[in-house]
C-alpha cells in the first residue's frame, strides 16, 4: 500500500453529527475530500443540506438529515435513516457542543448567581446530549462492521486548562476528553480491537458563536480576550476550520490503525506556551 493510500476513507460512510456548523461542516467536506459517503446530521435541516450540496457540487456523496441530539428517538431515527441510505456506518464524527450565556460568569452574573437550569444545559449539550449518547445509538451498530469502525469527538484546550467565565464548558469537555479514553478501552476490549475512539482538542477558533469574545464589531479588532489568546498562541492567529482537517482524516483513517484512546490538540501551539 502506498503511503497516501493509507489516508484515503474511499469506500466508508461517516456520520457527522452537528455537520451543519462551521467545524462539523469543514471536517465533512474534508472526509467528502477524502473519499468518503457522507451523512450530515443536524438541527437544522437547512444547514445539513446546505453541507451536503456543497459536496455534491464537489463530485462526493452526500446527504443532509435533521436531527435532535436532546431527543433519543430522534438519534434512533436518524441511525436508521442512514443505515436505510448508506448501509454500514464506518466513522462517526461527534461534532455537536456549544456554550451558553446563562452558564458563562460575566461582571452582571456572578458564579454564585448561575442558574441550575443553564448549568445543566450546557453540560448536557456538550457531553450527554452530543457525545455519550450518539455514541451509544451509533455505536451499537458499528460494534459489528467486521472491519472495525473509529468514533472521534471533540474536546477542547479548555479540558485540560480552563477557561475563565465557561466553567459549564470547561468541565463537560473535560469529561469529553476523559470519556474518549474510556470508550476507546471499552470497545476495543468488549467489542474488537478494530474500534477506535479518539478525540481532537481545538484551540481557538472563530465561529459565530464566540465572533463578539474575540472580535469586535468590524470584526477585525481584537477584544481584549482575542488579543490575550493570540498573545499566547505561539503560532499567532487564531484557527481556520481547514486546519482541522488533516488531523481528522488521519485519525478516523488506516493511517492511525494503532491509534485509540488519544486527544490531539489543534491549538497553534497555545497548550505548549507557559506565557514566558
Amino acid at each position: 500500500m502506498q503511503a497516501t493510500d493509507m489516508f484515503k476513507l474511499t469506500g466508508k460512510t461517516a456520520v457527522v453529527l452537528g455537520g451543519g456548523g462551521v467545524l462539523g461542516s469543514a471536517l465533512a467536506e474534508g472526509f467528502a475530500g477524502a473519499g468518503a459517503k457522507v451523512a450530515i446530521a443536524d438541527l437544522s435541516q437547512e444547514n445539513a443540506n446546505g453541507c451536503a450540496e456543497r459536496i455534491q457540487a464537489a463530485g462526493g456523496e452526500a446527504k443532509g438529515y435533521a436531527v435532535n441530539v436532546f431527543e433519543r428517538d430522534s438519534l434512533t431515527a436518524c441511525c436508521d435513516a442512514i443505515h436505510a441510505d448508506f448501509g454500514q456506518v464506518d466513522i462517526l464524527l461527534n461534532a455537536v457542543g456549544g456554550n451558553a450565556p446563562k452558564a458563562t460568569t460575566s461582571p452582571d452574573q456572578s458564579f454564585f448567581e448561575l442558574s441550575e437550569q443553564g448549568l445543566h444545559d450546557v453540560m448536557h449539550l456538550n457531553f450527554l446530549a452530543g457525545i455519550v449518547h450518539p455514541s451509544q445509538v451509533f455505536g451499537e451498530r458499528m460494534k459489528d462492521n467486521p472491519d472495525g469502525a473509529s468514533i472521534m469527538n471533540i474536546s477542547s484546550m479548555s479540558a485540560d486548562r480552563p477557561l475563565t467565565r465557561v466553567l459549564t464548558y470547561s468541565a463537560a469537555k473535560a469529561a469529553v476528553s476523559n470519556f474518549t479514553k474510556w470508550l476507546s478501552t471499552h470497545m476495543a476490549m468488549e467489542y474488537s480491537p478494530k474500534f477506535r475512539v479518539n478525540a481532537i482538542a481545538p484551540g481557538f477558533f472563530v465561529t459565530e458563536q464566540n465572533r463578539r469574545l474575540l472580535l469586535e464589531e468590524d470584526d477585525e479588532t481584537l477584544t481584549a480576550r482575542g488579543q490575550s489568546i493570540i498573545d499566547h498562541t505561539p503560532a499567532g492567529r487564531f484557527g481556520a476550520p481547514d486546519d482541522l482537517v488533516g488531523t481528522a482524516i488521519w485519525l478516523v483513517s488506516d493511517a492511525s490503525r494503532f491509534v485509540t484512546g488519544t486527544v490531539i490538540p489543534i491549538d497553534g501551539g497555545f497548550s505548549s506556551y507557559a506565557g514566558v
